[in-house]
């Protein structure tokens, strides 16, 4: 089975079910978390942007701003709401260079499996530039699943740090999920910025 095929056909196939159960939801203190790293001029990537929820709060601020998704209906479903061409790429294929002061990576990274989680996160501290910062979240764990058609590598605060090399960790706090309803599933959420 291709979990990865698998998981980008889900969010294709309920994209607009998706972007309209994510878009409102309310992200500003994780905002307050990273944002204040970030040079008021810099440059963000939405990694795995999904409706563009993020990355249009981004550009509100005057952030220039640019994104990537998996998903070919998600990614022109963000292309319309952001007025900018969000590529289709998967954290497998993105190579990039010392492009960005900071990347977002919100509920994305977490459909990486184990086994390609180190490749992906090199990949992301290659695209940023020097004391850039990157912003992770996972669902709270220490597992591999698939829940409803969806592949999940869930990480701790244990688990997480054998994927930081080269990379000065800024912040690390849990959350609880701010969708309706879902309160009681945890998140991990990681800062990190880019070292020599």
């Amino acid at each position: 089975m291709d979990l990865k095929a698998n998981t980008t056909l889900y969010y294709n196939t309920y994209a607009e079910d998706f972007a309209q159960s994510t878009l409102s939801v309310d992200m500003s203190d994780l905002y307050q978390r990273f944002l204040p790293l970030i040079s008021p001029s810099g440059h963000l990537l939405d990694a795995g942007c999904g409706s563009g929820r993020d990355a249009k709060y981004f550009q509100s601020l005057g952030y220039e701003v640019s994104a990537f998704d998996a998903s070919s209906e998600l990614a022109q479903m963000a292309s319309n709401y952001l007025n900018i061409n969000v590529d289709v790429l998967t954290f497998q294929t993105f190579n990039e260079s010392d492009m960005y002061d900071g990347i977002w990576c919100c509920a994305s990274l977490l459909h990486v499996p184990k086994v390609e989680l180190m490749d992906a996160i090199s990949r992301l501290r290659r695209a940023l530039k020097q004391h850039g910062v990157l912003y992770m979240s996972f669902k709270y764990g220490d597992e591999e699943r698939i829940k409803e058609g969806r592949f999940f590598c869930d990480q701790n605060e244990q688990t997480i740090n054998q994927y930081l090399a080269g990379f000065d960790v800024k912040d690390m706090w849990i959350t609880g999920d701010q969708r309706e309803g879902r309160s009681s599933e945890l998140w991990l959420n990681v800062i990190v910025e880019k070292q020599e």
